[in-house]
């Protein structure tokens, strides 16, 4: 059965359109991301989860976000090269886009209605993750204080084929 998020696509930050579906078999972690944000050292840990599974099917796909506190506010083009060469970033970033409210973008209304958090389907802040398993089903949230490195547990068993 096909999952609804491969029906969802995104833009890069110069405006491609990249179908969800590009990512079918891989093991998604989805973050809503700020240059200028407190959690801003996550692009490291992000990255190194990164590295470290890539070959056996982990994808991060960066979402950068300015509703919290204005901490993106920095064009698209400028904000993918400032995660390039101040946070060594080379997982897939995209356009940046509105993650609550009447503009929120398609893929996190779809994850944010699949998958609540502690007070409700609303983002909270910057850094809030969704780990997405090899068939395009949202397994579990994560709050933006979580780091990456203890989300490694689960992207293991879920690379290995249990659950999350």
């Amino acid at each position: 059965m096909a999952s609804d998020f491969y029906a969802l696509s995104a833009n890069t930050p110069q405006g491609r359109p990249v179908s969800m579906a590009d990512y079918r078999g891989k093991i998604v972690l989805v973050v809503n991301t700020a240059t200028q944000c407190g959690l801003t050292p996550q692009f490291e840990g992000l990255q190194k989860l990164y590295t470290t599974y890539k070959d056996q099917g982990l994808v991060i796909l960066g979402f950068p976000c300015n509703q919290f506190g204005s901490q993106e506010p920095l064009a698209n083009e400028v904000m993918e090269e400032t995660c390039k060469l101040d946070h060594g970033v080379t997982f897939p970033l995209f356009e940046k886009i509105e993650v609550n409210g009447p503009g929120t973008h398609p893929v996190f209304r779809y994850l944010k209605g699949k998958l609540g958090g502690l007070f409700g389907r609303r983002i909270k802040w910057n850094f809030t993750k969704f780990l997405i398993d090899r068939n395009g089903k949202p397994v579990k949230r994560f709050a933006p204080i979580t780091k990456p490195g203890a989300i490694e547990p689960q992207i293991r068993k879920l690379l290995k084929g249990s659950g999350a």
